[in-house]
């Protein structure tokens, strides 16, 4: 895609505002889940301009996030978090951006971290208006209180039934810690839900969060017997639209490498930004 008559490209400074965006939600999440776990459940620690997170048992936020935009962690620092994540009887996960500080990746394979999987982060530089798009029988709108619970067990659900197309995932989560990372992220900050709605019935949900600039888009899935019907890229559309209204000036998401969730957004316009390598270390 060409915007303004020049090609997308995703500097090292991009790369980091994107990086600290999502850093914030990670560390809004995780402290959601350990005002609903009680103190001392879990942990947040800053590393040099990332942050190392356990939300809770088996959460796919116990994460490390952020590193190589603002120095490289010592080994004190190193130490402490590793120990952090052993007490709790958890692997250390470091998911770390290409375009961040290669120093990064040395020290972490020297402490016995072994690549385990990458993800993507696509792209899509917003400007001007953006169409919305109902699918006949579909209704995109924003998800009420009201309907919250069904919500949660869509996306919960999806979740859960992932497409089998491009590399697996590492990592499977059960179905309720799923639905407790959801309930944990959706109360963060500049966050918005969305419904597709099927005679009368949520079939499928959505969410952004609108922070700094960037859209991100932080989950989407379909009911698995509602597939195919155009669902997730009229979720979508709605989304980049509202995000373009706010004055958002990127929208991104994070997939599976070859996935179909990769393909139906590339159709969409987004371009490949960077990857991110998950380096763990078993403790």
């Amino acid at each position: 895609m060409n915007i303004n008559g020049k090609p997308f490209f995703c500097d090292i400074d991009l790369a980091e505002r994107i990086e600290r965006a999502e850093v914030r939600l990670i560390a809004e999440g995780s402290a959601a889940a350990h005002r609903r776990n009680g103190a001392g459940t879990g942990f947040l620690k800053p590393m040099v301009g990332g942050v190392a997170s356990f939300a809770e048992k088996e959460s796919p936020l116990n994460k490390v996030a952020g590193l190589g935009f603002g120095g490289v962690p010592d080994e004190a620092l190193l130490d402490e978090v590793e120990q952090a994540f052993a007490d709790r009887g958890a692997p250390v996960q470091v998911e770390l951006a290409h375009l961040g500080d290669p120093a990064v990746g040395a020290v972490l394979t020297e402490r016995g971290y072994r690549l385990t999987s990458y993800e993507n982060v696509l792209g899509l530089p917003l400007s001007g208006e953006y169409e919305r798009l109902e699918p006949e029988g579909i209704e995109i709108r924003p998800s009420g209180e009201e309907e919250f619970e069904r919500w949660i067990e869509v996306i919960s659900d999806g979740f859960a039934h992932p497409d089998a197309q491009g590399v697996p995932s590492h990592e499977e989560f059960p179905r309720e810690v799923i639905a407790a990372a959801v309930r944990d992220l959706v109360g963060a900050a500049g966050m918005r839900r969305y419904s597709a709605v099927r005679d009368g019935a949520v079939v499928g949900g959505a969410s952004v969060r609108m922070t700094d600039g960037i859209a991100q888009l932080t989950g989407a899935a379909t009911a698995p017997a509602h597939r195919r019907r155009g669902v997730q890229t009229a979720l979508l559309a709605a989304r980049l639209a509202d995000a373009a209204a706010t004055g958002c000036d990127i929208a991104v998401v994070t997939t599976q490498p070859g996935s179909k969730s990769q393909e139906n957004v590339q159709r969409q316009g987004f371009h490949l930004l960077y990857t991110r390598a998950v380096l763990v270390k078993q403790m």
